[in-house]
């Protein structure tokens, strides 16, 4: 053996030294495989369902012909997009799933790049790290490159089931790379704005705000002619602007990539001018004392629960908004296209040539953004907790059951005030429009689905008290899980006991019919039962630590 081989076999650690950045990738894969294995999986099964069903759907000659008339109608271009290359089983799908699959890999981009970065460096797990040979642009660039490889094998996961399944290969390449480089962009704009913000929570806040109003200027775009250059400005919109199966253009894809890379290298470049901890914008050394809800431990979990319902309220504001500006457009196009209204009326949706109908059929979906928003107070609960900012207070004559009340209640109060600001806006939105909808019909739609998206708050509560380190995911399997469920299961004419599992299946359709009672007595008594379970669990576990 020799001098250097004996060398290196007393210190342990000196392969790992001589390599800094394979071990800090190789730290930052570990930190986000599971997540990232989950949305390549979702991207490539929904993508290959959608074009593998295309020939039965197709096999409906009245459908078929709709299907052109979708073009000339503004309310589906600004929901959906621009519909092109429709008589393609490979357009069909990119038109049908595209905005789907591009808010999905965006938000997940954002919520990853800021957890994995300004998350880890405030919780001081960086101090060390950042204490040695890694300075702090390499730590953020690998970690980048690490995130970036994620949406990369989305569009190819993507690109490989639309190709699968038969499609044209150009095609699937052109809307795979599109994809791709949308969540790059995202990712990097997660970084600056983790470079730009000292706390996680705004640094996700404005990312998530980037998203939320480039999507919005795609819709615009898309919905008002005169405005359609907004497009170029929006990742979404040069998404749309490829045209994957119809001109496959590379022109706006390169313009995105453009984009990605001139934010990626601001992150970094903005990385090498702040301290460890800090950020480009500083709060100010001294400024006037806030201790509004200070004095118990209900008022400050009230108090953190503020800035972000207001971020999330006027995102649910804006688009229940637009929706009921569009529900009329979206009735009367139903109206003059039955066979539509027909395919609708056999996947389940019965009542969408009415505002009314039309409406409780969106309000379903308004569990999933609700469910999200308050698991996520519950997941801030059991985060603070492992970075031991609850320590000290657990020490005090408080109780555990005290403290969880003191989260949970707060989040659902979110949760009711979601539901009707979502109300609010579709009323708004329908009352500047021809159609009808009353106030007390849209709250009552929207109020319909609380039980729903409060199994949400129940299920992150178990998890909380017996697995704290998955509150999200355990918390997004009765929404998220559950919709996916019965699209699947609806999709591929399963049993319908298979259906009847997801609570989605229970939903009434409020306004347009009567609210299901049972279920929803039903569905508030399992709340109960996994708020209970997990209050039970926090008593008996230690602290995270």
């Amino acid at each position: 053996m020799s001098t250097r081989a004996l060398t290196a076999a007393r210190r342990p650690g000196a392969a790992v030294q001589r390599r800094p950045a394979g071990a800090l990738a190789g730290l930052a894969a570990r930190l986000i495989r599971r997540g990232g294995l989950v949305v390549v999986a979702l991207a490539a099964g929904m993508s290959a369902l959608v074009a593998a069903t295309y020939e039965q759907l197709m096999a409906d000659s009245a459908v078929a012909g709709g299907l052109q008339s979708l073009a000339t109608n503004p309310a589906i271009r600004t929901l959906f997009g621009e519909p092109v290359a429709l008589d393609d089983p490979g357009g069909f799908t990119v038109w049908r799933t595209g905005t789907v699959l591009a808010a999905l890999i965006g938000v997940w981009c954002v919520l990853t790049t800021t957890r994995i970065t300004r998350g880890e460096e405030d919780a001081g797990r960086w101090d060390i790290l950042l204490a040695g040979r890694v300075p702090l642009q390499a730590a953020l660039a690998t970690h980048l490159l690490v995130v970036g490889a994620v949406p990369v094998a989305f569009g190819a996961a993507v690109s490989a089931s639309l190709a699968a399944t038969g499609t044209d290969m150009n095609g699937a390449v052109v809307h795979g790379a599109g994809l791709s480089l949308l969540g790059v962009f995202f990712a990097a704009t997660a970084a600056l704005s983790a470079q730009i913000h000292t706390a996680r929570s705004a640094a996700t806040g404005t990312a998530i705000a980037v998203l939320a109003v480039t999507l919005l200027a795609r819709m615009v775009g898309d919905g008002v002619d005169t405005v359609a250059w907004l497009r170029w400005l929006s990742p979404f919109g040069l998404l749309e602007l490829s045209q994957p199966y119809a001109r496959n253009r590379w022109a706006p894809l390169l313009v995105l990539a453009a984009a990605a890379i001139l934010l990626a290298t601001a992150a970094v470049a903005v990385a090498g001018r702040r301290d460890v901890g800090g950020a480009l914008r500083s709060p100010a050394a001294t400024r006037a004392s806030r201790t509004a809800l200070l004095g118990s431990v209900e008022g400050f979990a009230l108090r953190r629960l503020l800035p972000p319902l207001g971020g999330w309220a006027a995102g649910v504001a804006s688009y229940f908004l637009l929706i009921g500006l569009i529900a009329d457009t979206m009735t009367r196009f139903l109206t003059d296209n039955p066979a539509f209204a027909d395919a609708a009326v056999q996947a389940g949706f019965t009542g969408l040539a009415t505002v009314e109908g039309y409406a409780a059929t969106i309000f379903a979906l308004l569990a999933l953004p609700v469910g999200g928003f308050a698991a996520s107070r519950v997941d801030a609960f059991a985060k603070a907790e492992a970075g031991r900012h609850l320590a000290l207070l657990a020490a005090q004559p408080v109780s555990r059951i005290r403290l969880l009340a003191a989260e949970t209640i707060p989040a659902v109060i979110g949760a009711v005030v979601l539901t009707t600001v979502a109300g609010l806006a579709t009323w708004l939105g329908v009352t500047a429009t021809p159609g009808d909808l009353g106030l007390t019909a849209a709250l009552g739609g929207v109020w319909n689905t609380l039980p729903l998206a409060l199994l949400s708050v129940g299920a992150a509560v178990l998890a909380f008290g017996w697995l704290p380190r998955a509150v999200t995911a355990i918390g997004a399997v009765p929404t998220v899980g559950g919709f996916l469920l019965l699209v699947i299961a609806q999709s591929v004419n399963a049993p319908q006991w298979v259906v009847d599992v997801s609570p989605f299946a229970h939903l009434a359709a409020v306004p347009h019919t009567a609210p299901n009672w049972p279920a929803t007595a039903a569905m508030t008594v399992v709340t109960l039962i996994l708020v209970a379970a997990g209050a039970i669990g926090y008593r008996r576990r230690d602290l995270l630590s």
